[in-house]
């Protein structure tokens, strides 16, 4: 086993990480941002180096600066967690060029599996079906248009370095392709390095299940059950379960299909393999996350094994001590009861899940039988801007799925996050939703009004049709513009201050104004997008008018409340053809 790592990551990852290495004996280097100075994870280690700057590029994206970390330390491996530099076959490269072993798969099965389009060809290519889509990166929005002409809509645009949501966008209609493959390339460019996407067909109201793959060498693929992780919103998983409450029979077909998929792509090390199930328990590959997934507690807690000491072990070129038949029921590692995940993130969920960074106030995580907290916070603590909403994640155990769904109830009423939101609220909901209780939720629940109650719903005003009534957590309340309803229920914030400004709803990261001075907008059209804790939301003017000053830039950091633009008064130009 290694004598010193370092892990390359922060928060709650980077605390798991460590708290592993220390029950084998081994030290651990942490690395800090000017944010993270005090964080938990720095607190823990045995050594921490601070990388200069708060901008993920600057800091943990940095691979120089952490190879220079890990040499001055004397650490002997870099575990990357999740995240970061995680899927970066360059970064695994580096890290072996320096001598140091690299935690995680090789570059090889990197590039494979990180590139989602050449993923999908290896798939078929050992007789596993892909969802219907392109071969080949597409390079524009008539592709879009041409595709979906072709399979019908909606089709989905996806990035082809990546996962976990990011540089995906669904088109419902012709219309929405432009904007959409847009937003797609500008987001792939900004979490992947590079802006190439790729089409599917959007499958309506699927299950999403991905199948835990652990790799002791190539062709060894054994995999470890299958998680269900179809609650979702804006392709961002908010519960997950396992075992999966339907489709029991399609699970080994799925391990076999997923290790068939890491065997070749040459897999080593820890990973997963997601798929698509349609109503009829047909699967698709979707991907391969090379990688330590955020929902690995699951499987641990079902098979009572520690995934990262799995991955130092392999890294280690130590032997892991079991085989499939081990993970079979009989076998030394049989699944056991039911367990469920819920990730408790810093946002709001009756604003559309914005994120809200900021500091924590009170803080007390629940305990008690089968209850498991994993986080990187503490009372006090500041959730920056710069990262993931991610605060804490809930994992409990039972010895049946109704125990471990009323269990969770319960330490969701126990756990208390003051001075800022959270998505609790939304799991409770969802864990007392009637498509959760008997299992039939699928990927289409959040979207389809599962969390309405949450999340607001907009009715005319019975004696005003100029005003809309917002209903936000059993409060009504007046807006005083229909274009403003409309934006709460499209997701796209529309915020005014004096004088016709449009200001930030939120801190974050100017990515693109939409804007430029003297151009008329109406009511309803987008100003800008900002990205906050890695989430791009555009903001829109909230009345019609012409662009009187534009305030800020590309790359522009700004607060809740500063303007982005001025909106004077005027009469927008008419579209062509419009009297």
């Amino acid at each position: 086993m290694f004598r010193r790592v370092l892990v390359a990551n922060r928060g709650e990852i980077a605390v798991r990480i460590a708290r592993t290495c220390h029950d084998l004996g081994v030290e651990v280097v942490a690395v800090f941002s000017d944010l993270d100075a005090r964080a938990l994870h720095v607190e823990l280690a045995d050594r921490a180096v601070h990388l200069p700057g708060a901008s993920p590029t600057e800091t943990y994206l940095n691979v120089g600066r952490i190879l220079e970390a890990a040499e001055r330390t004397g650490a002997e491996a870099i575990h990357p967690g999740y995240g970061f530099l995680s899927e970066r076959a360059d970064a695994a490269e580096r890290v072996a060029e320096a001598g140091l072993v690299w935690v995680g798969p090789p570059a090889s099965a990197l590039r494979l599996a990180g590139d989602k389009v050449g993923a999908r060809r290896l798939a078929e290519s050992v007789g596993v079906p892909a969802v219907p889509g392109t071969r080949d990166p597409i390079s524009g929005p008539e592709d879009v248009v041409a595709f979906g002409r072709e399979h019908g809509f909606p089709v989905v645009i996806k990035a082809a370095g990546g996962g976990g949501g990011r540089g995906l966008k669904v088109v419902r209609s012709p219309e929405d392709a432009a904007a959409a493959f847009e937003s797609a390339v500008r987001e792939a460019e900004a979490y992947f390095g590079y802006g190439e996407v790729y089409l599917e067909r959007y499958l309506e109201r699927p299950k999403h299940i991905e199948v835990q793959v652990l790799a002791p060498a190539p062709g060894r693929t054994l995999w470890l059950g299958a998680r269900d992780c179809s609650l979702q919103r804006r392709h961002q998983k908010l519960v997950e379960e396992t075992p999966p409450p339907r489709f029991a029979e399609v699970v080994p077909a799925l391990g076999r299909a997923a290790a068939a998929v890491a065997d070749a792509c040459g897999y080593v090390n820890a990973g997963t393999v997601e798929f698509l199930v349609d109503e009829d328990g047909r699967f698709y590959f979707l991907e391969v996350n090379a990688r330590l997934q955020v929902e690995h507690t699951v499987t641990e807690e079902l098979l009572g094994l520690d995934l990262v000491a799995c991955q130092l072990r392999v890294a280690a070129g130590e032997p892991l001590g079991f085989d499939q038949a081990d993970l079979a029921p009989g076998g030394r590692f049989e699944p056991r009861g039911h367990v469920i995940e819920c990730r408790i993130n810093a946002e709001d969920p009756a604003r559309g899940f914005l994120p809200v960074p900021g500091r924590i106030g009170r803080y007390r995580e629940p305990a008690g039988p089968g209850v498991r907290v994993d986080s990187g916070y503490r009372e006090g603590d500041e959730v920056p801007v710069a990262y993931d909403s991610l605060l804490a994640k809930l994992v409990v155990r039972g010895a049946d799925r109704e125990e471990a769904r009323r269990r969770a109830l319960r330490a969701l009423g126990e756990f208390v996050v003051e001075g800022l939101p959270t998505t609790a609220p939304a799991h409770r909901l969802l864990l007392e939703h009637p498509q959760f209780v008997d299992g039939s939720y699928t990927t289409e629940t959040v979207e389809g009004g599962a969390l309405d109650a949450l999340m607001g719903k907009t009715v005319a005003a019975p004696t005003d049709t100029r005003e809309k009534v917002l209903v936000v957590g059993g409060s009504a309340v007046r807006l005083w513009h229909p274009a403003v309803a409309a934006s709460v229920a499209a997701g796209t914030p529309l915020a005014s201050g004096d004088g016709g400004a449009v200001v930030a709803p939120m801190q974050g990261t100017v990515l693109k104004v939409l804007v430029r001075e003297g151009e008329p907008v109406r009511a309803g059209d987008p100003v800008a997008v900002l990205e906050t804790m890695k989430m791009e939301t555009q903001v829109a003017s909230p009345s019609s008018g012409v662009v009187r000053e534009v305030r800020v830039g590309p790359g522009s950091v700004v607060q809740a409340g500063d303007p982005l633009a001025l909106i004077g008064r005027g009469e927008p130009a008419r579209p062509a053809g419009e009297r």
